[in-house]
């Protein structure tokens, strides 16, 4: 857990940089996110020389959602959302919410600071309306390096359609999670945007694949492998039950996460309760065997090293590792683990895991601020 501090971002600016200096393409950042009587403030953290730095610009007025590359995902108090190059003062603005177009639901604004959706039941004159404030907003971002083309996936928390857009576009399409979607692939607890490839953690612990990359009216195809099983998890060992207890391990959330290669790998949270560590990690995947349709054996396969890749659990992705940059193999860089969605008793939790060790690196310089969030990013 994040451990009790003393200062806030704003009153600490005797031990901060002036303006934030532009680092080493792909260096891992922290974007750190306060809020106090109603105001937010930013700063980005460098781990490697242990630096707090103002934003040259001013996103007090931002919730920060999601991040590709020096870009990210934002929305404002009036249900706006932007892309926004945190070195500088670029800033894309993104079609309306209410400019959303799809067949199940429909959505439009309620005053200068809230939206509504319903489900168009034609057969349901009277289906609710459900009011929406920028506090429900998750969502996922990727913009191209080479040429600065992006795609853009958010979702009201909890409600069953995701809307997205591409570069271009003047209005979000949708993407229903449950209505006309296939049993296994229904429902969304967590999701990875890579390139135009959308990965879905659905409700009964199928992958639901989607690419958005389509020029035809609905705007994404469903690729999903054709899986007999979930992707349970197998079921520990004795042995690993009682080394479990002994380190008072609690489950503490499931997710997913999309390696270098393309393939999707189930991430478990445990929260040591007395551990100095606080954190531990398990990873899997699936048998390759597992589409031959004579496998009877569909068990997940443990992960036990990423070789010379790093896990960004709030991206979503695996990245090279690489030591001048400070990107550390075989790990997993880590601030919570609830992104997309929420758990009721959500932690922020700052390191890096090491999956060889078992160890937790942790960040003391921070022990210095008070912040409500954190992000890891990768500033390209």
């Amino acid at each position: 857990m994040q451990r009790s501090t003393t200062l806030t971002l704003d009153s600490a600016k005797v031990l901060r940089s002036n303006l934030i200096q532009r680092p080493k393409a792909r260096s891992p950042l922290l974007m750190l996110s306060a809020e106090k009587d109603g105001c937010r403030s930013n700063s980005v953290y460098n781990p490697y020389n242990d630096r707090v730095y103002e934003t040259k610009s001013d996103f007090s007025g931002y919730r920060f959602l999601g991040s590709s590359g020096k870009w990210f995902l934002v929305v404002d108090s009036r249900m706006k959302l932007y892309i926004i190059d945190v070195f500088s003062e670029k800033r894309i603005d993104l079609p309306p919410l209410e400019s959303f177009k799809g067949s199940h639901f429909k959505i439009w604004r309620e005053g200068e600071e809230n939206v509504k959706h319903m489900l168009m039941d034609d057969e349901d004159p009277f289906c609710d309306e459900i009011p929406h404030a920028a506090e429900d907003l998750r969502g996922r971002l990727w913009v191209d390096d080479k040429n600065g083309n992006y795609v853009v996936v958010w979702q009201f928390e909890m409600y069953p359609f995701l809307g997205f857009c591409r570069t271009g576009d003047d209005h979000y399409r949708e993407i229903p999670t449950e209505l006309e979607v296939q049993r296994e692939l229904r429902g969304l607890n967590d999701m990875v945007l890579k390139g135009y490839n959308l990965y879905v953690y659905a409700t009964r612990e199928f992958i639901r694949h989607l690419d958005l990359s389509g020029q035809d009216e609905d705007g994404f195809k469903d690729v999903s492998e054709k899986h007999r099983l979930p992707m349970w998890r197998p079921s520990m060992t004795m042995k690993e039950r009682e080394r479990m207890k002994q380190k008072r391990s609690i489950p503490s959330n499931k997710g997913i996460a999309v390696t270098r290669a393309g393939q999707v790998l189930l991430v478990f949270t445990y929260d040591l309760g007395t551990s100095e560590s606080h954190r531990m990690f398990h990873l899997y995947k699936r048998d390759p065997k597992d589409l031959d349709p004579k496998t009877l054996d569909t068990r997940l396969l443990e992960v036990h090293s990423l070789g010379d890749e790093a896990l960004f659990y709030d991206l979503g992705i695996t990245v090279p590792a690489d030591h001048t940059l400070g990107i550390e193999p075989n790990s997993i860089y880590f601030t919570r683990d609830d992104r997309i969605c929420h758990n009721k008793l959500s932690c922020l939790d700052i390191g890096v895991f090491n999956l060889a060790t078992k160890t937790v690196k942790r960040f003391h310089g921070l022990s210095n601020f008070n912040f409500n969030d954190a992000q890891w990013f990768l500033p390209s």
